[in-house]
């Protein structure tokens, strides 16, 4: 891992961590902050940054960390089909519930390993755990509190033959 497993060196690593604006001492000092880039100047990381998010009625709320410019998913399976739900599936490590544990309620079927949770109060869907990606969690775009002032790339998944496309959401999860 390291600075070796990016191709380069030490300083060199370094010195491009400096140029994209990162200093020690600066930010939180934990893994969120994660700016770097290949030799060519091409950015293959950016940094964190904190979303709030939630259901409708506010019972449930939760902190996400995403980058800049991130993915969604527009998935076309039976669930997510009737809902319209929009999602960006990160680590579990970049998700933290703040409020209302117990005031979800949870809904599987099929192979029951996908955990949909709902707020009992309000009926909405503002993150679960994907069949995917049962390592991480799926929030619902529409429900952090700044959606439209992302910047996301819509992909259309196909999860009506999701065992055929599975495999291309894997990577998602991962730290």
């Amino acid at each position: 891992g390291g600075a070796a497993g990016l191709g380069m060196g030490l300083k060199a690593f370094c010195s491009v961590w400096l140029d994209n604006g990162n200093r020690p001492g600066h930010g939180r000092g934990d893994a969120r902050r994660t700016g770097w880039a290949e030799p060519d100047g091409r950015k293959t990381m950016s940094e964190l940054k904190t979303h709030l998010g939630g259901c409708h009625c506010g019972a449930v709320r939760w902190e996400v960390d995403l980058p800049d410019a991130f993915e969604v998913e527009d998935c076309n399976c039976s669930m997510c089909a009737m809902s319209g739900n929009i999602h960006i599936i990160v680590p579990s490590s970049r998700f933290r519930l703040t409020q209302g544990n117990d005031n979800l309620v949870e809904y599987t079927f099929n192979t029951g390993v996908a955990k949909h949770l709902f707020c009992r109060t309000c009926g909405v869907k503002s993150f679960y755990i994907p069949r995917s990606n049962p390592d991480g969690v799926a929030v619902t775009w529409r429900c952090i509190d700044d959606w439209q002032d992302l910047n996301v790339t819509v992909n259309k998944f196909d999860g009506q033959n999701w065992e055929k496309h599975a495999h291309t959401l894997a990577h998602k999860s991962k730290a």
